[in-house]
């Protein structure tokens, strides 16, 4: 059997763990505004169409916040048609998705179904086909008390008190080809508009905060230069800077999904050290913290690929001008032509997604916004009638509630492994991962409650490991528990029919002595190992 050691210390620290750092991203493509949030017709629709039997599982799971409403829809949306009675709001197309927006959804209802999932809203707004007046207007409209046109619209509306809405998102992805009104050719014109819209709104309301964005993708040619540009534009005006990666992986190259943990290892450091270089050139004393609120981690199969383009995404190549393209209305109750997501290699996918918020968490000194593209799908999957836990819900949530207080670095040794380069398609090219971990690991602190818990993958797809963890410096601390998951089948789902087919649970073999533990990780498997503090030292 395979062996690693891992080492954890109290005076090991990265950083206090954000409560933000572990939320979701929603945008309305598909099913997931019309049909899971939203359905009239469901037998559990509140007043407004929500579906209670979804808020409710996602307040149930204490999610923490959510980025909103988009996304690439955002950079074209037109927030003022979609407020006031449904049956005189406009209907627009969307550009980035061809679809139809009746506006149904609108602002209101978002941030009302915000606070029925009991999250936090993070609010994109948009600058793209936007202004620096639509978005302090929206700031009026959405947190100013009252006495103004915007304020007063918002209480008419039947929102008498401020959303109070904190965090606000500078646009999307605006260095993008495929963003409409993309600011690709122009970073430093953003940077000024960032910085002149961050002022705008925070001279609405003093107590929000904003997110600039920089290179939406590493993979581009003009990163990270395009990135310095925006920062040194506008780094005095914003609080964070949004990251978004995909990481791919092909199927007939499983190993790959648990190694990409590397492309986000190398997003997140280079960004940092890009946020350094810009707060020591301009001579301040700000540190920029990041916002990784659009991640995710997948199978995707090989399709065509030009190798060689190294970043060069043109915006012909995203189908935008093809004269086939049409426009499609997305009844809510109707999920006939819904693409129902893939449950083969449920375990594994799980794993993937685990595996970045792993990497969050051993960054939560500088990442301090975390929001998971699939994060709503994960913690409440949903088909036209049910919702239930797929198997990613427990790690996910397993981390909203108990990676809390400290980081801690863990020193990992184990056996690494090597991952050949591939293309999934002209963006998504890998030059291959070298000496991946075959066990990952990041550890929370919570002093005020006493506790410390260690989350652990063992990422080899093959063999259980025996792992030994040296705690000896929690002196005063006992183990609780060992809570591991894997499938028995590596094909396994839970389904509405069958939501039991992969779960946690605790393993009692596992035993711990004088700060030594000793446990078997079983191949492909989630796990965590929960100690207490007993006695004060």
């Amino acid at each position: 059997m395979k062996k690693a050691r891992i080492t954890v210390h109290p005076d090991f620290r990265i950083g206090e763990i954000s409560p933000r750092l572990f939320g979701a991203f929603l945008e309305p493509i598909g099913s997931m505004v019309n049909g899971s949030m939203y359905n009239p017709k469901h037998p559990t629709a509140d007043d407004e169409g929500m579906r209670r039997d979804f808020y409710t599982a996602l307040k149930e799971a204490k999610i923490p916040a959510v980025r909103m409403p988009g996304g690439n829809f955002v950079s074209g949306w037109q927030w003022k048609d979609s407020i006031g009675p449904r049956d005189s709001r406009k209907t627009h197309l969307d550009l980035a998705w061809a679809q139809y927006i009746p506006n149904d959804v609108g602002h209101d209802e978002y941030l009302r179904w915000a606070e029925k999932a009991g999250a936090e809203a993070i609010y994109t707004v948009n600058l793209g086909t936007g202004t620096l007046q639509d978005a302090a207007d929206c700031v009026e409209y959405t947190n100013f008390p009252g006495g103004t046109w915007w304020s007063d619209l918002r209480r008419k509306n039947g929102h008498a008190e401020p959303y109070r809405v904190r965090t606000w998102c500078l646009g999307n992805e605006m260095d993008g080809s495929w963003q409409i009104a993309s600011w690709e050719k122009d970073p430093r014109g953003y940077g000024v508009l960032a910085h002149e819209t961050s002022k705008a709104m925070k001279w609405v309301d003093p107590t929000i905060e904003t997110i600039a964005c920089v290179s939406s993708s590493p993979f581009l040619n003009h990163y990270p230069d395009w990135d310095r540009e925006v920062l040194e534009e506008c780094y005095a005006a914003v609080d964070y800077i949004s990251l978004h990666h995909y990481h791919s992986a092909p199927p007939d190259l499983p190993e790959a999904l648990l190694a990409g943990y590397q492309a986000f290892e190398q997003y997140i450091r280079t960004e940092i050290a890009l946020c350094d270089y810009v707060q020591t050139k301009l001579r301040t004393k700000k540190t920029m913290m990041l916002a990784l609120d659009e991640y995710g981690s997948m199978f995707r199969p090989r399709g065509e690929a030009h190798l060689g383009l190294g970043g060069r995404q043109n915006a012909d190549m995203f189908g935008v001008f093809n004269p086939a393209r049409t426009y499609r209305h997305h009844d809510p109750d109707d999920w006939s032509a819904r693409r129902p997501r893939p449950r083969s290699r449920e375990m594994l996918q799980a794993l993937g997604t685990a595996s970045t918020m792993l990497v969050m968490l051993r960054h939560a000194d500088r990442i301090k916004i975390g929001c998971a593209t699939g994060g709503l799908g994960t913690l409440c999957a949903t088909d036209r009638e049910h919702v239930w836990k797929g198997a990613a819900y427990y790690p996910f949530s397993h981390m909203i509630g108990l990676a809390k207080g400290v980081s801690l670095c863990c020193e990992v040794a184990c056996e690494t492994y090597d991952v050949p380069g591939y293309a999934i398609d002209d963006m998504n090219q890998y030059g291959g991962f070298e000496k991946a971990m075959t066990v990952q690991a990041a550890a929370a602190l919570d002093e005020e409650a006493g506790e410390l818990n260690l989350f652990v993958i063992n990422a080899d797809l093959d063999e259980d490991q025996e792992m030994r963890l040296d705690a000896r410096g929690f002196e005063g601390w006992q183990f609780r528990e060992h809570i591991e998951m894997f499938a028995k089948n590596p094909d396994d789902a839970n389904t509405w029919d069958d939501p039991g087919r992969i779960l946690p649970h605790p393993n009692p073999d596992t035993r711990a002595e004088g700060g030594l533990l000793t446990a078997r990780l079983r191949k492909e498997s989630w796990n965590v190992f929960r100690f207490q503090r007993s006695t004060r030292v």
